[in-house]
């Protein structure tokens, strides 16, 4: 039986689709009305575009959990997972009363990124309507990263997330990603053995690949199936900065505090290949052909936006497009390029073995780049109400070409709502289990290859 059909011994309820940031809202306070007694909801920031950013309290112990929903913009299974957990949460003492723990979930960091998303919230779940009205803003417009150190925050939205973690100092902190093809996997700021074996189980359980060579932790250490740990934040570029994400983040600021970050991302379209351990006749054949599609595919993007950047003006709107258009165009070369082993030399960093698993997760990381640009240059000429370059027949066939790709070629296939949010909530819920467990780590002792981390300095918000 296909791994899609398969969910053993499972009930789910009819969750059919991902809440809206509104929806998340309206749940929250609904939720905080029927139990007063247990359950709080607090603005604690406003987004740039003037959104409040809601924070759902469960329970009243001296441990504080943080779970924060809806950090990237295009990736809503969070919000849904948060309004799950705090159902159960209420529903089982032993995770409030029983553990001394409070739970505080940031429902979505994101709202206006978020927004931009719900043309395709509600579906039809196919990957064409998806990436053409996809979202993502630029990488110095993504609240949980701090491109400039803590002290240059200005996003509004990571101001509140670092001051909320101040004032919580939670010995917990998860961050609810979404994956948009591919397969689950964990990444840790410190071990909690134990973690993959239950990340495997609630996987099988639920039908669910996860992703044991994920691009993003292509050169991170292993802790266990699917679990990576996160290096010691860094300053770098900003290729650096996308490509491998060890730069300063909201994951590590609460460090000083004992706290462990968990990131944890669900899929919402599954490729079996991406836990598929054998290693293919010919993996420098397979890169190859990898970097020459990225490549050629940047260089093809590059040309339809040399054609239509004339045309788009200078609004707000149409930067806030183009900046991830922008970021993207700009490290897909040096992606092709760091996987050709006939550019690579002594100089280029080393890439780990590469069975198919890895290989499979860089096809995808390299389509994923090319389908996500052409999709926001797809709306920046939609948006126009013109097509003075005649691009959109070519953008369209492009998306329908790659989608097909993904969807022929990588075996990629839906994972219904309900399936992705179950099994990122029984992931927060092992996490917790297994955090609650370990006493936290001082912030002087730290692990071997660790740098000293400084404690913050932002200020703590009591309102």
């Amino acid at each position: 039986m296909s791994r899609r059909h398969r969910v053993r011994g499972c009930v789910l309820p009819p969750l059919r689709r991902y809440p809206t940031v509104h929806e998340l809202g309206v749940h929250a306070a609904a939720l905080a009305a029927r139990r007063p007694e247990d359950v709080r909801l607090r603005r604690v920031g406003t987004s740039r575009a003037g959104a409040p950013l809601w924070l759902l309290s469960v329970g009243h112990g001296s441990r504080q959990a943080l779970v924060v929903a809806g950090p990237h913009a295009n990736e809503p299974v969070g919000g849904a997972t948060a309004l799950r957990l705090a159902e159960r949460v209420l529903a089982d003492p032993r995770l409030t009363e029983g553990a001394d723990a409070t739970w505080n979930l940031l429902l979505c960091l994101d709202p206006d990124g978020s927004r931009r998303n719900e043309t395709w919230l509600s579906g039809p779940y196919t990957l064409g309507h998806y990436f053409r009205h996809f979202f993502r803003p630029g990488f110095l417009e993504q609240p949980e990263w701090l491109p400039e150190g803590e002290g240059g925050a200005v996003l509004p939205e990571t101001r509140t997330l670092l001051d909320l973690q101040d004032e919580l100092r939670p010995f917990l902190q998860c961050s609810l990603h979404g994956v948009d093809v591919g397969g689950a996997f964990v990444e840790l700021t410190r071990d909690l053995p134990g973690l993959a074996q239950r990340v495997a189980h609630s996987a099988a359980r639920l039908g669910i690949p996860r992703e044991l060579g994920p691009y993003d932790t292509l050169y991170w250490p292993m802790l266990g199936p699917a679990v990576y740990r996160v290096p010691p934040p860094r300053t770098g570029d900003l290729a650096a900065a996308i490509t491998e994400a060890a730069v300063e983040s909201t994951w590590f600021h609460p460090q000083p505090y004992g706290t462990v970050t968990a990131i944890v991302e669900a899929p919402m379209w599954g490729v079996d290949a991406v836990e598929d351990p054998a290693r293919p006749a010919d993996p420098d054949a397979v890169l190859r052909s990898v970097s020459h599609v990225l490549r050629r595919d940047t260089q093809h993007l590059e040309s339809v936006l040399a054609r239509v950047r004339p045309g788009l003006g200078t609004s707000p709107a149409v930067a806030r497009l183009l900046a991830p258009v922008d970021d993207y165009l700009l490290v897909g070369p040096g992606i092709a390029d760091s996987w050709d082993p006939g550019v690579r030399d002594s100089t280029t960093r080393a890439l780990p073995p590469l069975d198919t698993a890895r290989l499979t997760a860089l096809r995808l990381a390299g389509r994923r780049v090319a389908l996500r640009t052409a999709g926001l240059l797809h709306q920046l000429v939609t948006a126009t109400g013109r097509d003075p370059g005649g691009v959109l027949p070519e953008l369209d066939r492009l998306i329908d070409l790659w989608c097909a790709d993904y969807r022929d070629g990588c075996g990629a296939y839906w994972i219904p709502v309900a399936r992705q949010v179950e099994y990122q909530a029984r992931v927060v819920l092992a996490v917790f289990d297994l955090a609650g467990r370990h006493p936290r780590v001082s912030p002087a002792a730290r692990d071997s290859g660790w740098g000293a981390v400084p404690r913050p300095t932002a200020p703590v918000r009591r309102d």
